[in-house]
Formats: C-alpha cells, structure tokens, sequence
C-alpha cells in the first residue's frame, strides 16, 4: 500500500507546479480529495496515444516521456516530465472526444498522483477565480513552450544541449557546478532533436574547450558563466 502524506505535506507538494502555485487553498483541496497515487516501473506504460482522456498527472518522483511514433516506428520525444510537473491537463477541454495526443512511458521507477478531469471541470465551472487563475498559469506555460520551440528550430544543437546543461544547474549558480544527468543520453538527444552520436560529439567539444567535465552521467560545469553567454548570442 502506497505511504500516503500528511494533507499539509500534499499541498506543499503541489505548488510546485505551475498549475497549482496560484491556486485558492480551498480549491486546491478540493483537488486534493479526489487524487490517487500510482507507483510505475521503468519502461510502464501510463497511457497511449489516440487513449481516451480521463485523467491528468503529477509527477513526484523520477521521470516520464512524452513521444510519438513516426509510422516508421521511430521515436520521437516531445518532453521529459521531471518532478514537480504536470501533464496531460490540457487535453480536459476537449470534453468527452479528448484524446491523449501522444504516449507516456516512464524512464524510470516513478511516482505520480492521478486527477479525475472531471472534478477540475467541476471546480472551474462553479469558480471564475479557479478560471482566470487557471488561464494566467497556462499562458506562462506557453509562454515557456514558446520558447522552447524556438530553441528546437532556431538554434544549432551545441546551443540546444547548453541550455538543456544550464536547466539543471541553479539559476543563482556562479562557479563550478555539478550535474547528475539522471535521463539517459539517448532520450537527452531525442529530446533536442539530435542524434546520440551528435550528443557525445558536442560534449567532447565543451570537455575539450574546459567548460565541463563529464565522468559516465556525471558532469561537472567549470564555467558556468561562458555557458550562459554562449546561449545569449544570437541565433546561429
């Protein structure tokens, strides 16, 4: 049986994701009420594309794929949830004809709570402030997706892996800093959109320029500081 948190412990846990952090307490709870809590396996299957849309995730711990098979069977990943995240809300607006848009597998051993679309409806249809709220939190996601579309386009792929460095690395970070690349290389790169040759190509040539060093998944950042002016340049 699942260890279950003390309520308290639970709302802090969800103000972690965007979805959440605006969100009246009352309504949060309401939310809370009905959440279930599910444990997977590397390699489970949380849901498949084209799936009837039922529900929305949270993910407390390890990671999760977002991807699409390409009619080849190819791969490719859309995102990687990371804890604190949510997923899969979105699709709750398309009423009874929503579909999960693509598959979720987890990357590792995962824990997530599961959200009954249906009481989120609920709540947003009998609260304006659970609404507007709402509206503003997505806009900043897009916000950010936005942006991260222009990375995938616009940008070569030593910028793409920077960024994706600079991500894990605390925004107030000045000097060295160490990096546990916790997804494996090959969902790293098809997450950027380049080829796990390419990926280790570039690290050998941020190792050899002495920005970073990399021991396995390790990565030390010598200089985190060029990194970030490398990404402030203009597209390339």
């Amino acid at each position: 049986m699942p260890t279950v948190n003390p309520p308290t412990d639970r709302l802090a846990e969800l103000r972690r994701a965007y979805l959440f952090t605006d969100m009246a307490p009352a309504h949060l709870q309401t939310l809370v009420n009905g959440m279930q809590d599910l444990r997977l396996k590397a390699g489970d299957n949380l849901f498949r594309h084209g799936q009837p849309a039922e529900r929305f995730f949270f993910l407390r711990e390890g990671l999760v794929k977002l991807y699409r098979l390409s009619p080849d069977g190819d791969e490719k990943i859309i995102e990687i949830m990371r804890p604190g995240e949510t997923f899969a809300e979105a699709v709750m607006f398309m009423g009874n004809a929503g579909r999960y848009p693509v598959n979720a597998e987890a990357v590792s051993e995962a824990r997530l709570y599961t959200f009954d679309q249906k009481i989120f409806l609920k709540l947003l249809s009998e609260s304006n402030e659970a609404c507007f709220g709402l509206l503003a939190s997505m806009s900043r996601r897009l916000h950010m997706l936005v942006n991260q579309i222009e990375s995938l386009t616009l940008q070569n792929a030593t910028y793409r892996l920077v960024a994706y460095l600079l991500e894990l690395i605390p925004a107030d970070s000045k000097n060295a800093s160490e990096v546990q690349l916790t997804t494996p290389k090959g969902v790293i790169a098809s997450r950027l959109a380049i080829q796990p040759e390419t990926l280790s190509r570039i690290l050998a040539r941020l190792r050899n320029g002495g920005l970073i060093e990399v021991h396995g998944n390790h990565v030390t950042v010598r200089d985190v500081a060029a990194l970030r002016h490398f990404i402030e340049q203009p597209p390339t």
